[in-house]
């Protein structure tokens, strides 16, 4: 069964950094893509960045463009998400979706696997 674990989130100061990890266990991914959502209370789920496994190109949505950065580790399949300047508005849980169906990158239909989350609060 696929597995995947977000770690790294926590409470942050506005301006504040943080790094999230999502490892990938049992799934042979290479072709896939894998993908950061994030969820605030009262708000639809957001894709905000993406990272071909295999060509590492990424993609992000324009509210954290220039200030998140996603990476990976192959060796370990592990996809990070490095996370700078962070606003208030960024407040939210974090998800890594995995098992790529087509489309858009941005939607959360199109993903097979989901982590569980982890929080992410910035506060001002």
């Amino acid at each position: 069964q696929v597995q995947l674990v977000e770690s790294g989130g926590g409470s942050v100061q506005a301006g504040g950094s943080l790094r999230l990890s999502c490892a990938v266990s049992t799934y042979t991914y290479s072709t896939d893509r894998l993908t950061w959502f994030r969820k605030a209370p009262g708000k639809e789920r957001e894709g905000i960045g993406t990272i071909h496994i295999n060509t590492g190109t990424t993609y992000y949505a324009d509210s954290v463009k220039g200030r998140f950065t996603i990476s990976q580790l192959n060796a370990k399949n592990t996809v990070y998400l490095q996370m700078a300047s962070l606003e208030p508005e960024d407040t939210a849980m974090y998800y890594c979706a995995a098992g790529f169906l087509g489309g858009f990158w941005w939607f959360a239909s199109a993903y097979q696997y989901w982590g569980q989350g982890t929080q992410v609060t910035v506060s001002s």
